[in-house]
């Protein structure tokens, strides 16, 4: 009897079944008007004759910042409309690059998704250098002053040397992490690439990572076409360092390259670079990623650490909304880079893809909205940001929030292109997430009167409340 018994348990476990994973749904959607004006107090008119303060491009990178509260970067302004003298910058203005603080709130709804999300801007900060920085002869804001050089989107604002130089102007803003202390930001960009830290009150810079010379290029140009043509090596115009994650101790910086880097195929080859960066130290080490989904490549936007060592990774194609089309590929994959191989000295698509680590899907975006009733069309094509939310409890369950936001490209002629803020549930158990510990920090006006009370600062109320 003892004997079949064991027999009957070996049996029985050879058919043990391990429990599927729920599949992520869609919990609520928020937007932002796409015609509104951010905070940021800026009234004049870029070259293109958009308003220097409309809010737009806003989901080019999402970071959660505790509570209810969020940080969104615009990229480098608004570009997609063509201008007189507009070609030889592609398109771009001197639009100043700047961060939103943004809060989300969450409530139950009868009927529908099961949320409402009611998205409220809350600040706007800009992004400046307190030393000097290089400008075209027509490329600096008239906002500067002795000690407050601003960032903008001008693809000219440069000097000669490599892409790399941070006394650079240009700046092309796609992805955005909090401190743990939750006191700064880091930024990443692709015109260097660059990976910037800056004040989260003030906006002035306050630390510069150097990055491997392999991501930069040797000849830059303002015109995008010009510079590709120009350089064997370093990364692509315009695709740069796409996403930027943070691991949940806050000591660790991980860049992803959108594109392939020239040596390695360039543009629509199939490893990309992620790159990390110890914040206390600056060494970096870098590690492949295979893009390729069925039989093509595709370029990624986003990176986001679900613990030290495991990330999800957004590779999109550019269709859907805002592109006339109709969406195809919108996904996140999971890569672990716990055993991975660091590339910095190999170079070559074939050497990279033989040490790429594998990865998985972990969620299919555009299945999820479609089984929502959100079609292909109006999916949007520029899924550019995601971040991990507060937790919320559904049925029953606790539920991790992952948010995912749009660039609308500062699209002015569609009312349903808006900003959105589409809010995914994923059940604790069937995710490995050690969430990032943000320390609380005071709104930026309210920091403002606490350093001028205290004699520290001149009290200046850079934080504008909505009309």
């Amino acid at each position: 009897m003892k004997t079949k018994s064991v027999i009957a348990l070996l049996v029985a476990s050879i058919f043990i079944v391990p429990a599927a994973q729920a599949a992520p749904i869609l919990l609520g959607i928020g937007s932002l008007s796409n015609v509104a004006s951010d905070l940021s107090g800026l009234t004049n008119t870029l070259e293109n004759g958009k308003a220097n303060n409309l809010l737009g491009g806003m989901g080019s990178g999402i970071a959660y910042a505790g509570g209810n509260t969020f940080l969104l970067t615009p990229d480098r302004g608004p570009n997609a409309d063509i201008y007189a003298g507009g070609a030889a910058v592609d398109n771009t203005t001197s639009y100043i690059d700047r961060f939103h603080t943004v809060t989300l709130d969450f409530t139950a709804s009868t009927s529908g998704l099961p949320f409402t999300v009611t998205p409220t801007l809350t600040a706007t900060t800009l992004l400046s250098s307190d030393t000097p920085l290089n400008y075209a002869a027509t490329g600096a804001p008239a906002n500067n002053s002795s000690n407050q050089f601003y960032f903008t989107g001008r693809s000219d604002n440069f000097a000669a040397g490599t892409s790399l130089n941070p006394t650079n102007a240009r700046l092309d803003p796609e992805a955005i992490r909090v401190s743990n202390d939750g006191k700064s930001v880091f930024i990443a960009d692709e015109y260097g690439p660059y990976v910037y830290q800056f004040d989260r009150t003030t906006g002035t810079r306050i630390k510069s990572f150097a990055l491997p010379s392999n991501l930069g290029v040797a000849n830059i140009s303002s015109n995008g076409a010009t510079e590709i043509s120009g350089n064997t090596s370093g990364r692509v115009a315009n695709k740069g360092m796409e996403g930027l994650a943070i691991t949940p101790d806050g000591k660790t910086l991980v860049g992803f390259m959108q594109s392939a880097l020239i040596q390695d195929g360039g543009d629509g080859a199939q490893a990309n670079r992620i790159v990390t960066i110890d914040i206390a130290s600056g060494v970096t080490k870098e590690f492949a990623y295979d893009n390729k989904i069925g039989s093509k490549n595709y370029n990624s936007s986003e990176i986001l650490a679900i613990n030290a060592t495991e990330f999800l990774v957004l590779e999109r194609d550019g269709k859907g909304l805002g592109d006339g089309s109709s969406a195809v590929v919108k996904q996140l994959y999971k890569v672990d880079l716990t055993n991975a191989t660091d590339i910095s000295l190999i170079s070559g698509q074939a050497n990279l893809l033989t040490v790429a680590p594998a990865k998985s899907l972990f969620m299919d975006l555009r299945s999820i909205l479609n089984a929502s009733g959100i079609s292909d069309a109006n999916i949007p094509a520029k899924i550019e940001g995601i971040t991990f939310g507060q937790d919320v409890v559904y049925a029953g369950k606790t539920l991790h929030t992952l948010i995912a936001t749009n660039d609308n490209d500062f699209d002015t002629s569609n009312a349903t292109n808006t900003n959105k803020f589409f809010v995914f549930g994923i059940e604790a158990s069937d995710l490995n997430y050690v969430p990032q510990t943000i320390a609380a920090v005071p709104e930026p006006e309210t920091y403002a009167m606490l350093m001028a009370g205290l004699g520290l600062i001149g009290f200046t109320a850079r934080r504008r409340k909505a009309r």
